[in-house]
């Protein structure tokens, strides 16, 4: 009796189609992207709408006009001390008087950040007239940080000089040039490049933001003026802890005047930390 011939085992019939799995593929790229997409949307600050020139001039009057106590209670606060002593020949201004020069660009969020207390450290000495709202750059690190711009700006004082220069607008397109004898400046005394920089009477330069752009996320203008009036917030604590160390830079250019300015014991006090 010859033994049974073995059924031929068949091969299982695939269901799904070939150009599935591709197209699976492809689907969850596109599902990783527009997550993406949403995330960054919701992540990334849509920038502030610049103010009128009456809203940024009650701006301007209020975090310039902070009383004596509050610059008295921060202190320091805060801010990181990036002032160096430099050694050069006294940088004066056209009227004579020590200036304190500022390089930076309206894109830079570290310049963003910085022009908050120099604004209100320059404005113990002097008064603004000019300043704009801007944002910094919607692509750079810390976008759309709310500032004001110095490019229309002019600065009245008896005691110093200011000169600025923006570089570039915050789409980075070309805006203002310093003269030769201020590209000088800045080769010598921040040859890595970095902005903000700002040279004062060449006794002191500081380059970078004294803190964190990020202190401003999502803020308006006026949103960060309020919290200045709160010498415990954290806005206060960087930005006018910022401000003091720069008067003490100034005060120490120009031989402590004005003395209601610098004579005050929170500007002596750092002073000392000074070189």
């Amino acid at each position: 009796m010859s033994a049974r011939r073995p059924r031929p085992v068949r091969k299982p019939v695939a269901r799904t189609p070939v150009w599935v799995a591709p197209a699976a593929v492809v689907a969850g790229l596109a599902l990783l992207v527009a997550v993406f997409l949403v995330i960054r949307w919701y992540v990334t600050p849509l920038p502030p709408t610049p103010l009128p020139s009456n809203a940024t001039a009650d701006v301007v009057a209020a975090i310039t006009t902070l009383p004596a106590s509050e610059f008295e209670t921060v202190g320091a606060g805060r801010a990181n001390n990036l002032i160096k002593p430099i050694q050069g020949s006294a940088l004066t201004g056209p009227n004579g008087r020590p200036e304190v020069f500022y390089y930076g660009a309206e894109f830079c969020p570290y310049c963003a950040a910085q022009r908050w207390p120099l604004i209100i450290a320059l404005s113990r000495f002097g008064t603004f007239s000019g300043l704009q709202t801007t944002t910094s750059s919607s692509s750079d690190a810390f976008p759309n940080t709310p500032t004001f711009t110095f490019r229309n700006a002019t600065y009245t004082s008896q005691y110093i000089d200011f000169r600025s220069v923006e570089t570039t607008d915050r789409d980075r397109n070309p805006l203002q040039s310093p003269s030769a004898a201020e590209q000088q400046l800045v080769s010598q005394y921040d040859p890595g490049g970095t902005i903000p920089f700002i040279d004062v009477a060449n006794r002191y330069a500081i380059t970078g933001a004294m803190y964190s752009p990020d202190v401003l996320a999502g803020a308006s203008w006026q949103t960060v003026a309020d919290a200045l009036k709160d010498p415990n917030s954290t806005r206060a604590k960087a930005i006018i802890g910022s401000a003091n160390l720069m008067t003490a830079a100034i005060c120490k250019a120009n031989a402590d005047q004005p003395g209601t300015v610098c004579s005050s014991s929170a500007i002596q006090s750092l002073e000392k930390n000074l070189k």
